[in-house]
């Protein structure tokens, strides 16, 4: 069990992860000595919260990958597995997007924090269930692996990403390329 922080720390900890989620959305690389003299904090208490980038990195994107896990679980408990699968997809593809502190945690072999590594399964878990329960139900194309999903939902995001237009265009554009690639994964009678 963890202590919770004091006042002061917990404060210098919001300030840090505020400075790194704003960082982030800009994208520059987090190095700790530049988001010391940003948060106004000594780079000591930097490293005493965040020993690494990467801790600080999967730090900022813990609420999305939360986010993720929940409404996949929240999904896995709807009664249409095409709808289920097809919400799941399109937030996931939105969070892919709109927050740039996913693609790179989400693309790591390895993991700092035990929490990135729990949500990472889950995630893998849930959509894994999602595809197959929609399969079962003969609404995905049989000849869709497990595997391909992955890939595939990464490719739609760096499409985006390359080709979405400006950033008030690329949840659209995301929607978009994700209704073509529906399109091609929803069962029809010769792939049923």
């Amino acid at each position: 069990m963890t202590m919770p922080l004091r006042k002061d720390a917990a404060r210098n900890w919001d300030r840090i992860v505020a400075v790194a989620r704003a960082l982030v959305d800009q994208g520059i690389p987090l190095q700790l000595n530049d988001v010391a003299s940003r948060a106004g904090l000594g780079v000591g208490t930097v490293y005493r919260h965040f020993a690494t980038p990467e801790a600080l990195l999967e730090t900022v994107a813990t609420p999305c990958l939360e986010a993720l896990a929940n409404h996949g679980q929240q999904a896995l408990t709807g009664t249409d597995p095409w709808r289920a699968l097809e919400g799941f997809l399109l937030r996931t593809v939105e969070a892919q997007v709109t927050d740039a502190s996913l693609a790179p945690v989400a693309a790591a072999a390895t993991d700092t924090l035990p929490r990135t590594t729990e949500l990472k399964e889950t995630l893998r878990s849930v959509g894994t269930a999602l595809l197959g329960r929609a399969r079962d139900a003969g609404a995905v194309r049989r000849d869709l692996a497990d595997a391909d999903l992955v890939p595939l939902m990464c490719g739609i995001a760096y499409a985006v990403n390359v080709h979405g237009g400006t950033p008030a265009d690329r949840i659209d554009t995301a929607h978009r390329y994700l209704a073509t690639l529906l399109e091609g994964l929803h069962a029809t009678p010769q792939h049923a």
